[in-house]
């Protein structure tokens, strides 16, 4: 069973047509952050100095920066039936996206994320319910014609490709960011159907690793794809497949506190440039200026507008 939670907050430009209109489908979650000065040493103890709880989760991250970027965000996964479930689809829906979550028995997926002084991340999880949905539990009208864009993050392979070549076949682009799990996971039949891929270093490595038969997964993008990679603190860069060309960005110099959502928010800040007709130099610059600003702030989650946007890059 699905619902849709439509929230009632008003969004700057709320019910203009031309609104990029972004479906997200991926990981919800609920997310604890734990604050200490450094990570304990085996069989050693620190002191927590902050605890923060907030929703988390790829997918969801995206979708709610996209929505405070003007964009009519929509977001597609899955919860449990508790009250972490019930906290990350209200928290969604005060951000203005619209949800289409599958309710599922179970435990919410809860990530506790543990930061230290210098921003740097470790993550725990439980198995949670945030890939509990097929692509068969998508409402016939979340995906139609007229969506711009599908925003895959990471999921069962099966599930990607699938809502992939629905996509496709209702001409919206399709992007993608396997995220941490790439490397253990199979998304060869959704790689090819992808117009745009983001990646870190680490996984655009795996992106170049070759199997058994010398194939690569950068060999299975489509000739026009587009490859993001994201440096963290060092900045980015954009690989065009059809014209050869690299376009980079330096980043900026931030106040790292926490590193957590920092790629979500890059990746909705490169979309939404994008979609907003920017070319890639404005893209990259706004997506960095994203990452930075969600890499100064406690959490998965970042409130994000253009005009802090424009307030960070210009210095005022």
């Amino acid at each position: 069973m699905s619902r849709d939670r439509s929230g009632d907050r008003a969004l700057a430009g709320a019910g203009r047509r031309d609104r990029p209109r972004v479906l997200c489908a991926g990981h919800v979650n609920w997310d604890v952050t734990l604050i200490v000065d450094r990570l304990p040493a085996p069989d050693g103890e620190v002191r927590i100095e902050r605890r923060h709880q907030a929703g988390g989760g790829s997918a969801a991250n995206v979708a709610a920066v996209l929505a405070g970027l003007d964009c009519d965000a929509a977001l597609f996964g899955s919860v449990g039936d508790d009250e972490s479930g019930l906290l990350a689809g209200r928290e969604l829906t005060d951000a203005g996206v619209r949800t289409h979550l599958v309710d599922t028995d179970g435990e919410t997926a809860v990530k506790y994320l543990i930061v230290d002084a210098d921003g740097e991340v470790m993550v725990l999880s439980n198995e949670g319910a945030n890939e509990a949905f097929t692509a068969a539990d998508l409402p016939r009208g979340a995906l139609t014609a007229a969506t711009d864009l599908l925003h895959l993050t990471n999921q069962p392979p099966a599930v990607a490709a699938a809502l992939a070549e629905r996509a496709r076949e209702n001409g919206a682009l399709v992007s993608f960011a396997p995220g941490r799990q790439f490397a253990e996971r199979d998304f060869s039949a959704t790689l090819p159907l992808a117009d745009l891929v983001f990646c870190n270093r680490r996984e655009a490595a795996a992106l170049l690793d070759e199997d058994e038969h010398g194939d690569t997964a950068y060999g299975a993008l489509r000739d026009d794809a587009t490859l993001v990679v994201t440096h963290g603190a060092e900045g980015s860069e954009v690989h065009d497949r059809a014209s050869g060309r690299t376009d980079t960005h330096d980043g900026f110099d931030a106040d790292v506190v926490d590193t957590t959502g920092a790629g979500d928010a890059f990746a909705a800040g490169f979309l939404a440039a994008t979609l907003d007709g920017g070319d890639r130099d404005r893209a990259l610059a706004v997506a960095n200026a994203c990452g930075a600003l969600a890499a100064g702030e406690v959490g998965a989650r970042v409130e994000l507008t253009w005009e802090r946007i424009d307030a960070f890059l210009t210095g005022t």
